[in-house]
């Protein structure tokens, strides 16, 4: 088995592994990145997502870094297609002109523009990332993590790395339980949290976040791209669970806010005004539109499926045995086929036909097979057992009006970012009793705290992800895009100030003056936003 040494090791290429490998690298240190899949960028990329993100994203509420990765995005389009006049001049160009962000884009440009920044660090090898290797084991010594060995997926080959820092930035927090360090899965009880949410009979490991396997098609009415019959089609063409109106394969699901039944078809009515957010699918998080380039240049939109009907609500990924959990991700993709051969096949249409058999899966704009991404879309990870849990009384309204709490979002002195999203849990995979329902619920503009990113007990092992100190509640706002690239920075930047001035994390958090010297690096150095202006701060998302 072979062994490397390095400074900072970051394992998982996602958002947050890729803003703390840049991080660490821009502050001068030397850099393992390490991911499971072809592409870095995680839920922008390989799970093929859309940045979600809040409204003010465009002058603030994020770091450079990341307003750097989105202009990348832009200038991509700008310099790669053939735009028309009004889109190539546009500032603010949505590529995709989808709804869920000011720049849908295809995953491909997003793995572009990552390997855009990170490039002049890949020249000297100060980072270097190795793609297709999954961890498989951690050692450790008292409350240190001494190395991690991962293994490529194609060869089987395993290298062992070294180094005083480790960053999880995987998908699932998959070093917590390889390293031993503790953590929390699934939904909270009230009683363990006193959130207004949480459930209020014992907590629920198993009850996760569902995780779903996206898709992109395009549209050609005049063709036939119908895929063969899922082998499990009638399973899934009559599932229902209890939370849901009607089979989960229909234009008629719920209201994540109101729970109330609602009928949302893929295409607007001509007599709606196209592309409103209530009126149909397609336009939600269209990743490319045709109207962007010259006339002619492309026959259809590309838009990418991440709506309800393949959300994934019947187990969960994490406390779960191996057997398990594969089995879970298998049905997941047959889910997604199904809807998309329900859609081809019986799907209600506006005329009144059924079918809409022009519907063609373009697995390569995502470099995944079957018409599916290459990874699914993971919303809720193992969470440390930090020095900080964020909770919902410290950013959700309602929660912290009726316990008399001051308007607005708690402040932290220890901020290391903000974001802004609501409180947006899809429904889970419940455990024993079946499915949870949607928790979509109003919150404040929120500062991310140290004390979050700092474990309990372990020293130099780092959360960079959706695997910080939330509950099951509160991840709902802390886990999407650009809250996921600050995290990640965050832990970078943490990384190799400590070994610069020979701090811990848990020293910088509790003692002032090292915190404010490691602010002060943040917002001069690397371009961070520690906090939100006050009308910001008490608005209501």
């Amino acid at each position: 088995m072979t062994v490397q040494e390095t400074e900072v090791l970051v394992v998982g290429g996602g958002l947050g592994g890729v803003a703390a490998a840049l991080a660490a690298a821009r502050l001068g240190r030397r850099v393992v990145l390490t991911e499971e899949s072809p592409w870095l960028g995680g839920q922008m990329t390989s799970q093929a997502v859309p940045p979600d993100e809040h409204p003010w994203i465009e002058s603030q509420g994020a770091t450079r870094s990341y307003r750097r990765l989105r202009q990348n995005i832009r200038d991509y389009y700008r310099r790669t297609y053939d735009l028309s006049d009004d889109a190539r001049v546009a500032p603010l160009l949505n590529p995709g002109g989808g709804l869920v962000s000011a720049v849908c884009h295809e995953p491909r440009v997003g793995v572009a523009a990552i390997e855009e920044l990170l490039a002049p660090h890949r020249a000297d090898a100060r980072v270097l990332v190795l793609t297709g290797h999954e961890p498989v084991a951690a050692e450790t010594d008292g409350d240190r993590v001494t190395a991690v060995t991962v293994r490529s997926r194609e060869s089987g080959e395993r290298l062992t790395i070294t180094a005083p820092y480790v960053l999880d930035a995987t998908e699932l927090g998959d070093l917590l339980e390889l390293a031993g360090v503790e953590h929390v899965t699934g939904a909270e009880s009230r009683a363990q949290t006193d959130e207004l949410h949480a459930l209020e009979g014992p907590a629920k490991p198993l009850d996760q976040q569902s995780f779903t396997w996206c898709f992109a098609m395009d549209h050609h009415p005049d063709g036939d791209f119908t895929i063969d019959r899922p082998a499990d089609y009638a399973f899934w063409r009559g599932y229902q669970p209890d939370i849901w109106p009607v089979p989960l394969l229909s234009w008629e699901d719920v209201h994540p806010r109101t729970l109330a039944r609602r009928h949302r078809p893929i295409f607007a009515h001509p007599d709606s005004p196209r592309g409103h957010v209530a009126d149909d699918w397609w336009n939600y998080r269209r990743i490319l539109s045709a109207a962007h380039h010259v006339p002619g240049r492309y026959a259809s939109d590309i838009t990418l499926v991440n709506w309800p009907q393949i959300d994934y609500m019947a187990g969960p990924l994490t406390g779960v045995d191996e057997r398990t959990r594969a089995g879970h991700l298998e049905a997941s993709r047959r889910q997604s086929l199904s809807f998309l051969y329900w859609m081809q096949t019986e799907a209600p249409r506006l005329d009144g036909g059924t079918g809409y058999r022009g519907l063609r899966p373009r697995g390569d704009a995502l470099g995944g097979g079957d018409g599916l991404a290459m990874r699914p879309y993971i919303r809720e990870s193992r969470r440390i057992r930090a020095e900080l849990t964020v909770l919902e009384q410290h950013v959700g309204v309602e929660a912290r009006e009726k316990a008399g709490l001051p308007a607005g979002s708690e402040v932290f002195a220890d901020s290391v970012g903000v974001g802004a999203y609501r409180i947006d849990l899809h429904p889970g995979s419940g455990g024993p009793d079946g499915p949870s329902t949607y928790i979509d619920i109003a919150d404040h503009p929120f500062q991310i705290p140290l004390g979050a990113l700092i474990p309990q007990r372990v020293e130099n092992l780092l959360p960079a992800g959706k695997n910080i100190g939330t509950t099951h509640v509160t991840n709902g706002c802390y886990r999407l895009h650009p809250v996921e690239w600050n995290i990640g920075e965050a832990a970078g930047a943490l990384a190799a100030h400590c070994l610069d001035t020979g701090s811990t994390p848990r020293a910088v958090r509790n003692d002032p003056a090292r915190l404010e010297t490691f602010q002060q690096l943040l917002t001069t150095a690397l371009g961070f936003q520690l906090h939100w202006p006050e009308h910001l701060r008490t608005a209501a998302l």
